[in-house]
């Protein structure tokens, strides 16, 4: 028989991290196109997000576009970024009028000018709210590409020598929280490029549910279990 686990008091977690997977399965398997797939998410994600904070959750990132997502058709590219300008920064506007932080993390530079502008207007903006919790979009976003530009900033800083404290730093999210749990929605088992420098000691779940299906309850259950689980940290 195993160890038991420790209860920690049911504490929520402080950061919470999402793979929104599932978009575009969802949206063909009620026969519509595979883009229309992406408005449910963003509607999803709009309710989980909001439902994580009144659960106690201070910070939530969501892996909205990967790197490697510029490799998809042009025609989802584009209608992904017209998604992002014309209603993604709306939504998150709203947001930003409840005191709620946003931020934005990954190579920014590769977005579309307006875009560009409107996400950096809205950290801004948000970044003088005096509530403690912080909506982080991940966009443009890959793990390996972050740690690449932090070690870059550190040499052209002169850095000859590099420590963990340094990395911090230098990291796109160097004012974020490491996600105490990563819930991957759609069936996949894998962090596909999602914050590997700081997702070293998260708690990881994964649903079957696709993104446009996942739960507040399911949500409710992933924070349950957490609080039933005995984080080691190496100890």
């Amino acid at each position: 028989m195993g160890s038991p686990r420790k209860m920690i008091g049911g504490s929520p977690a402080a950061c919470v991290g999402i793979i929104m997977d599932g978009n575009r399965r969802w949206a063909k398997a009620r026969g519509l196109q595979g883009l229309k797939g992406h408005t449910a998410g963003l509607g999803k994600a709009k309710e989980i997000t909001r439902h994580a904070f009144s659960k106690g959750v201070g910070t939530v990132v969501l892996y909205a576009f990967s790197t490697e997502n510029w490799n998809r058709s042009n025609e989802e590219v584009k209608y992904l970024m017209k998604l992002f300008d014309v209603v993604f920064i709306r939504e998150l506007e709203k947001f930003s009028k409840k005191d709620i932080r946003v931020r934005f993390i990954g190579d920014l530079s590769r977005l579309p000018e307006k875009l560009r502008i409107s996400a950096s207007k809205l950290e801004k903006k948000s970044s003088h709210t005096g509530s403690v919790k912080t909506l982080v979009i991940a966009i443009s976003y890959g793990g390996r590409a972050e740690i690449l530009a932090a070690l870059n900033r550190l040499i052209s800083e002169g850095k000859t020598e590099v420590q963990e404290e340094d990395m911090r730093t230098a990291l796109w999210t160097t004012d974020i929280p490491d996600p105490d749990i990563i819930i991957r929605t759609g069936g996949e088992k894998r962090l596909s490029n999602f914050l590997p420098w700081q997702s070293i000691y998260s708690e990881l779940f994964f649903s079957d549910s696709l993104w446009p299906d996942f739960t507040k309850k399911e949500f409710d259950s992933i924070l349950a279990e957490f609080s039933l689980r005995e984080r080691r940290r190496g100890v």
